[in-house]
């Protein structure tokens, strides 16, 4: 719901530093409409407004906060809310809401990214139940 709310998907950030997630996150962009940082994140990208990559997100949504760490780091300086998947032991520091998954299979990961985007295009009324 939290994903649904926002009205320009835009201003959804995704991420994933994990290879199994990477695919996940940009096919979940592509059919949301949310921007998707895949690979690498650079630091300051939600900080440094001099950076060529900056941005202001509303939203980001992370595949796992012990690899995407450092921008959980930055979302937290801003005030941004992150929505993370966590397995049983995920740091929770600075992740506002939590979904409990296995993040560390690339079929649950997959999965967990598929059934995210299901329920934001039946929450946005793009797809019927």
């Amino acid at each position: 719901r939290v994903i649904a709310a926002i009205e320009n998907p835009t201003d959804v950030c995704v991420l994933s530093n994990r290879t199994f997630g990477q695919r996940a996150i940009l096919k979940f962009a592509a059919h949301t409409g949310a921007v998707a940082v895949a690979g690498r994140f650079t630091p300051g990208t939600f900080t440094n407004q001099i950076q060529a990559a900056f941005k202001e997100p509303r939203l980001l949504v992370v595949s796992d906060p012990r690899t995407d760490h450092q921008a959980i780091t930055e979302a937290s300086y801003v005030n941004i809310p992150v929505i993370a998947l966590c397995n049983t032991n995920s740091p929770l520091k600075y992740i506002d809401i939590a979904i409990p998954c296995n993040n560390n299979g690339d079929n649950s990961l997959g999965l967990m990214w598929w059934m995210l985007a299901r329920e934001v295009l039946r929450l946005r009324g793009t797809i019927s139940r």
